[in-house]
């Protein structure tokens, strides 16, 4: 998940809720499934080697270069149609069944984040880059390097029944989730760009999150808007530089600012109707001045929009700039409001959620299978899913009878995966790929909006 702010670590919060659901799976069952399993587990070492290798030797988003060339080398040894390249470092590979049907895409982030890893393992990150104009410690905090290692087992294990499924499935690994570097292009958006959904059109894209805090083992998801659209805000408060001894010589940018802020706040609480869709609007920064008894010309701040609903979106837009702009013309100065657009919602299509959910009921067991809270983080498989009906679901990673208090949640320097879950990883999504192939979507549903 994207570090834009690294703020995106709200999505750190509770994301279980209500009760474990047993409904009994109403998708037919693909008959390799139990060889599926096996197989999977059969290879568990290998998707863990592959893990460690990749926590060892993690690289920021547009630099996977080393990351790429482990994925490609793996999937040409499977026999896959393997393009390298895609959107700078992605890797795009096609495994062909053995019989006709329809496409289905299955997505893993390869990126990992400026973050100085301090958890006690053998294969630690010691891997330091520069990043916006600094050295920094580099660590897979949130757990790109097992999404990446989980699909290659998944295309491992699917290339060894390729003869007997019905249908194509393209692997998408793909760099730069976490957000590009500044002033390039990157991560899902530049991917469909360079044409990754064609040649073929896939039907459907699933994809998944490790996620700490979560019990290892436990899969929990949720139909319709399940993470936050973010959008990038930069307020400028212009107001007249005096002495601090005699604020009425100026306008003080800093009370104008700090008032902007508070009324900021009403957006959410007081504008909006709360009973549709939460949102959340965040000053991060604040800055200001350079003395203590001076009061400067102009401040700067900086914040995070989320939001879950696209008309929401545009109107709580507005109203910041409204907002921002009339309180500072209250007190003798002006804002200039900058709102950049980052990700959408990323929206589960409701249909496909229902055909995929009894799937992941079957292979993780019913008693560890959620309802997710909606989450105020962000995912650029959104993009995606804007294009095709997507799916994508969360695998807990934080061991049994863990201190929930104080774990290691994603994008801390403490994030800790329990290994010991990757091969469910692989059994889901690589179940989830035979069950489509042999039922997909119907065709009337699948073209249905994603909302």
């Amino acid at each position: 998940m994207k570090p834009r702010l690294l703020l995106v670590c709200v999505l750190h919060c509770a994301l279980v809720s209500g009760a474990a659901t047993s409904v009994p799976p109403t998708l037919a069952q693909s008959p390799l499934s139990a060889e599926l399993n096996t197989r999977a587990k059969a290879i568990e070492h290998k998707v863990i080697a592959w893990r460690r290798d990749l926590h060892q030797h993690p690289e920021l988003s547009n630099r996977e270069v080393r990351t790429a060339s482990v994925v490609a080398e793996h999937l040409k040894a499977l026999g896959l149609e393997v393009k390298t390249g895609v959107a700078k470092t992605g890797v795009v590979a096609m495994l062909n069944g053995g019989k006709p049907g329809p496409v289905i895409a299955l997505r893993a982030d390869m990126d990992a984040l400026p973050v100085t890893e301090q958890v006690d393992v053998p294969f630690a990150s010691k891997v330091r880059s520069m990043y916006n104009g600094q050295e920094v410690g580099v660590m897979h905090a949130c757990g790109h390097d097992a999404h990446t290692a989980i699909l290659m087992g998944v295309a491992e294990v699917l290339a060894s029944v390729k003869d007997r499924l019905p249908g194509s499935v393209k692997f998408i690994f793909q760099p730069a989730e976490e957000g590009a570097p500044e002033g390039e292009e990157g991560g899902a958006e530049l991917m469909l760009k360079e044409g990754v959904f064609e040649n073929p059109r896939p039907e459907a894209i699933v994809g998944l999150h490790v996620f700490a805090g979560m019990e290892s083992g436990k899969i929990s998801w949720r139909s319709g808007p399940t993470m936050a659209a973010v959008d990038f805000l930069r307020i400028l408060i212009k107001g007249k530089q005096t002495h601090g001894a005699k604020p009425w010589g100026g306008v003080d940018p800093i009370v104008v600012g700090s008032q902007v802020v508070t009324g900021l706040q009403t957006i959410a609480s007081r504008q909006l109707d709360v009973t549709k869709e939460p949102s959340i609007i965040t000053v991060g920064t604040f800055h200001g001045g350079v003395r203590n008894n001076i009061i400067p010309d102009s401040v700067e701040m900086t914040g995070t929009i989320r939001s879950f609903d696209e008309s929401m979106r545009a109107d709580i837009h507005e109203r910041i700039k409204r907002t921002s702009e009339l309180i500072a013309q209250s007190g003798g100065g002006s804002a200039v409001v900058n709102i950049r657009k980052q990700y959408p919602v990323t929206v589960n299509h409701a249909r496909l959620t229902d055909h995929l959910a009894p799937t992941l009921r079957r292979v993780a067991g019913g008693d560890n299978v959620f309802t997710a809270n909606k989450q105020t983080g962000a995912e650029d498989f959104s993009f995606y899913q804007q294009r095709i009906p997507g799916f994508f679901y969360f695998l807990g990673v934080t061991p049994k009878n863990y201190d929930m208090s104080k774990f290691g949640a994603n994008h801390s320097p403490l994030f800790y995966v329990d290994e010991s879950v990757l091969v469910l990883g692989v059994q889901s999504l690589a179940n989830i790929a035979a069950d489509y192939l042999h039922k997909p979507l119907p065709p009337s549903a699948s073209h249905q909006a994603t909302k």
